[in-house]
């Protein structure tokens, strides 16, 4: 089998309230949120796992604040000597705008994503705001149904909870399987000793938990999706 190493690009961010990431914990703890799309290295196809937002303005001392750059989309890739033409494959968490805002410059990309997360985003409910269907109008979507092989190493959880159609991204490393998270948290929803704590964004909290607890059982290495730590590292597994 195929194996990977996993490159953190942030390419957005937001400053917030902890309670966000931890269901009815830790409010009042203000944090910074990495918003990353993950460059899938050693392959024949160039893949990334979200593509992030498309306009922020970055304060001056940010980087120093977190100990790592913010970029644009294209600056990021840049880093790692791709240009967004290059990307042959893109696979979404979920579609939460601040996870796909950039697809459309990726024009050679197929994009992956769950049918009950695309139905969702062209008809959301009220109670998410965070849907935008028209950053995918110009979009090669190939939907999938459940757990999936995208590729050799890599493949997806059906992750629901937080979305309806959340995904997890397994990839196969040389130190076992790394999963980036379908679901919005940081490391403060895995708290040592094994436990989970649910998301504070979702749409079904029993459900979103269920979903971390597959990925915790199931993963070897934990790449919480928003979590600050992921962007201090040059690769993973490091």
């Amino acid at each position: 089998m195929a194996t990977y190493s996993i490159r953190p690009l942030a390419v957005g961010f937001n400053e917030t309230d902890q309670g966000i990431m931890t269901y009815q914990r830790f409010y009042g703890k203000r944090i910074i949120l990495p918003i990353y799309s993950f460059a899938i290295l050693g392959g024949e196809k160039k893949i990334l796992v979200d593509t992030g937002l498309e306009d922020f303005v970055v304060p001056p001392d940010l980087e120093e604040q977190i100990g790592f750059p913010v970029l644009s989309f294209e600056e990021a890739l840049e880093t790692i000597g791709w240009t967004p033409e290059d990307v042959d494959i893109i696979i979404h968490t979920h579609l939460h705008n601040d996870h796909c805002e950039n697809d459309a410059l990726c024009t050679n990309a197929e994009v992956y994503v769950q049918k009950a997360e695309l139905d969702f985003c062209n008809n959301p409910h009220p109670i998410d705001h965070r849907y935008y269907p028209d950053v995918l109008e110009d979009v090669n979507l190939k939907t999938i149904e459940g757990d999936t092989t995208i590729v050799d190493g890599i493949h997806v959880l059906f992750t629901p909870g937080h979305t309806p159609g959340g995904q997890s991204v397994v990839v196969e490393t040389e130190k076992g399987k790394a999963i980036i998270t379908g679901l919005c948290c940081n490391a403060e929803n895995f708290p040592p000793g094994g436990g989970i704590i649910t998301p504070g964004v979702h749409l079904d909290a029993i459900q979103a938990y269920e979903s971390m607890k597959r990925i915790r059982e199931a993963a070897d290495i934990l790449i919480p999706i928003h979590d600050l730590g992921v962007g201090k590292k040059k690769s993973i597994p490091d």
